[in-house]
């Protein structure tokens, strides 16, 4: 019977994951179990990822703000410092802004605006328009800020971002002094050791910093590298990626997950006799529309993954083909010079017109961004996502 199904994707519940648990295990048994009760059939070429959160749960990959405050200090000097382009979360930086302010006497906070880097609004381009200002050339002072625009509250979470971090900072016995703009430098004349706090733009955010006379520059990746009296760290990325766990505590992004998605993939290939392909998601990277929120707040949508999984998409373009190449054929025969044509595609299409419009993202970036949507952040209790069919294309039976 001819194939009427592709991609099909499944989020796959499991245990609470707790410090310490061993969760290579745990992914093999959740799946093995859903696809024995769901009356699945695991095939070569399937794909399970595992949600980041999980992964850095069982490491027991967590920090306190004071170890926070102590690399922070070691690192900064202690005295004033400026926090640049942090992100409007209090998920997100929130405990790690207590931290940064109880290693510090005074914070100068500088937000870029009208929006964080990852689309956050503290106002609109239309109140801007209206008011005459500049964002690309004017800095503001707390004072003229609330003189144009107000009281702001952010759309979805009620919150007045630049009065919470105010008091958050405060609360933790630092002064705060508050300016906005979208030139790093523009930090300079206000404090000379710098925390950079963009994601995206941090390697050129401390480039333009360092080559203006900046004294200290550190990046959020840069704040928990290693172990602070015990904490969890990360290595590669620091605080970025890292996610409120209490009030005094963050989870940061996970380590060595090269060596956990290889195990997964190891323990899959004892149990089925197939090669799954496994990778950790995070963040997708996707924007919504209504909020032009940019989801990608992790500092890459997939911190690792199996060999199968490199590379981007290599697909062409089915109503091209349709409206071009085949044009004057119809039904069956269609159907058939399409498949044909698949099947004899060159190996690299980049560049090629047929090919045009099919999204050439890395694989694992389009991959985590359709897992995030299908576990969610919420109570969905789906950690895990199972994918099948992903790599099949029109030719597949």
């Amino acid at each position: 019977m001819e194939r009427m199904i592709g991609t099909v994707v499944r989020g796959i519940r499991a245990p609470i994951i707790r410090s310490g648990d061993d969760l290579a295990e745990i992914v093999t048994q959740s799946v093995l179990k859903a696809a024995e009760v769901e009356h699945i059939t695991l095939e070569n070429r399937d794909i399970v990822a595992v949600t980041e959160a999980v992964v850095a749960r069982s490491q027991n990959n967590y920090a306190t703000v004071d170890d926070i405050a102590a690399d922070v200090k070691a690192k900064l000097k202690g005295g004033t410092i400026g926090v640049i382009f942090p992100i409007l979360s209090r998920n997100r930086f929130a405990i790690c802004l207590r931290g940064i302010a109880k290693g510090a006497k005074k914070v100068v906070l500088m937000l870029s605006y009208p929006s964080d880097e990852v689309g956050n609004h503290l106002i609109s381009w239309d109140a801007l328009d209206a008011k005459g200002v500049d964002p690309y050339k004017d800095v503001l002072t707390l004072e003229r800020y609330r003189e144009l625009f107000g009281d702001n509250v952010h759309r979805f979470t009620g919150v007045d971002y630049v009065k919470y971090y105010s008091d958050l900072i405060r609360d933790c016995g630092a002064e705060v002094e508050v300016i906005f703009a979208n030139d790093a430098r523009a930090i300079l004349p206000y404090a000379k050791n710098i925390l950079t706090c963009d994601i995206h733009t941090r390697e050129r955010t401390k480039r333009l910093l360092k080559a203006a006379g900046a004294e200290a520059v550190c990046g959020l990746d840069e704040i928990l590298t290693s172990s602070v009296n015990g904490s969890g760290y990360n290595e590669k990325y620091g605080l970025l990626g890292s996610n409120k766990a209490t009030e005094d505590k963050v989870k940061l992004f996970p380590r060595d997950c090269e060596k956990f998605v290889n195990a997964v993939q190891k323990k899959l290939v004892a149990k089925t006799g197939k090669l799954i392909e496994v990778m950790i998601y995070g963040d997708g990277a996707f924007k919504d529309p209504i909020g032009k929120i940019w989801e990608l707040a992790d500092p890459v949508v997939s911190p690792a993954y199996t060999a199968g999984l490199s590379g981007q998409p290599n697909e062409v373009k089915l109503k091209y083909l349709a409206d071009n190449e085949f044009a004057e054929l119809c039904g069956d025969e269609l159907k058939s010079a399409i498949k044909e044509y698949i099947r004899n595609k060159d190996k690299d299409l980049v560049g090629n017109m047929v090919s045009e419009g099919t999204t050439p993202r890395q694989l694992t970036d389009l991959i985590g961004s359709l897992c995030d949507l299908t576990s969610g952040s919420g109570d969905k209790g789906t950690p895990i996502v199972l994918i099948q069919g992903y790599f099949d294309n029109y030719t597949a039976e």
